[in-house]
Formats: structure tokens, sequence, C-alpha cells
């Protein structure tokens, strides 16, 4: 049973890439839709820095990589990015989940989504989980939690390109210890859909001015 009271929601997409440019130009290519002018910015205490597109309201997409001018963070990088290469294929890596209690939904998930730890980027402040290796939890499909610390969402200072989530496709072995773990979190979402697969496996289906895309 989920913790009363508790509401949790799909909040945004993450990317992982390379350099910002390859995954900004693979987004480019998924959906026909530029990413430019970028808006995005830097995490100084994790060393990368990002880009971000609307997907509707109190939605988007994040591409995150490196950064390249920062500092070593001096401790694991959130999303698995260390184990990036220069010849890493951009991908859909992972999603985070918004919570109205961050603190509640991670003492009440059997699977553990990481710490909860502190983070700003400009006039942002949030608060997210993270693995103390920096791995995603099952393999990117148990989402991050976040709980925005700030007003308003991020996705309402992007530019609206026509791009709005259809469906989140999800496919891990774990499949039903997944659901049962959104439940105890209170995530439900008819756009989310999880089925048992022999490996874990994420794609978003995006409708754009062009048409149904799919990224994955």
């Amino acid at each position: 049973m989920s913790t009363i009271g508790l509401h949790t929601a799909p909040d945004h997409l993450v990317i992982t890439a390379p350099t910002l440019k390859s995954g900004m130009a693979w987004v480019e290519q998924c959906l026909g839709v530029s990413m430019a002018p970028r808006i995005g910015g830097q995490h100084v205490r994790l060393g990368t820095h990002n880009a971000l597109l609307s997907l509707g309201e109190g939605f988007y997409l994040e591409v995150i990589t490196i950064d390249p001018n920062a500092d070593a963070p001096g401790r694991p990088r959130w999303f698995g990015m260390d184990q990036l290469t220069k010849a890493a294929v951009p991908r859909l890596a992972h999603w985070v989940a918004r919570t109205s209690d961050i603190a509640a939904a991670v003492a009440a998930s059997p699977i553990s989504p990481g710490m909860i730890e502190p983070m700003s980027r400009g006039a942002l402040d949030w608060l997210i989980t993270i693995a103390a290796d920096g791995a995603l939890a099952c393999d990117g499909v148990m989402p991050s939690l976040i709980q925005w610390l700030s007003q308003p969402h991020p996705a309402t200072a992007l530019p609206d390109r026509g791009c709005r989530l259809q469906q989140l496709l999800l496919e891990h072995p774990a499949a039903q210890q997944l659901q049962a773990a959104w439940q105890a979190i209170g995530l439900a979402d008819a756009r989310i859909v999880l089925k048992e697969g022999k490996q874990a496996s994420l794609r978003a289906v995006v409708s754009t001015p062009h048409g149904e895309r799919v990224v994955g």
C-alpha cells in the first residue's frame, strides 16, 4: 500500500551523452525538433552540465554530460556518468519522478532509489536521490526521486516546441518488484507502461509537430 498523502509523478527524462553537442544533436535527430538555444546550466557539486527541452507542463527532457571545464567532484557522479567514454552513444538512460515528501518516499520504497542529497543550479534548489556509487537503480528503470524546493517548476521557463510525452515504455526482469515499489511511493501514471523483459529497456514515445517519435 502507498503511504497516505504521498504523491509521486514523472518529472523528467535523462539522456546521457559524452558531450552536450552530441546529446543535443541526437535528441534533435530523434524528435525533429531543435534544442537550441540551449537552456540549462552547471551542476558544480557533481561536475556535470545539461540542456533541457520541454515535454509539456511539469515535464521535460534533460541531456546531461560531464562538464569538461569543471573540476573533478572527488566522488562518483550521478546517473552512472563516470562509466561514459568518448565513444559512448547518447541514450535514454534514466528518468526522474518528483514526490511531495522525498524522505517518506525513500523510506516507503522497497527498492532503494539512493541517498537524499541537496542540489542547486542557478535559482533552482532541490533534493534528489543519488546512489553512493553513482549507479542507476535497476539499470535506470527505477526512477531517481526529486523534491523541488524552489518554484516554479523548471519546465515553466522552457520554450514550448510542441513536444509531449505520450508513453514511457519500460522493461525489466524485476517488473513485479518495481510495480510494488511504485505503488509504495504513490507513483501512478497512465503514460508509464512497465513490462517484464529479459533486460532493462527504456523508450519514450513523444508527440511532436512531425508526428510521434521514439527516444530510446
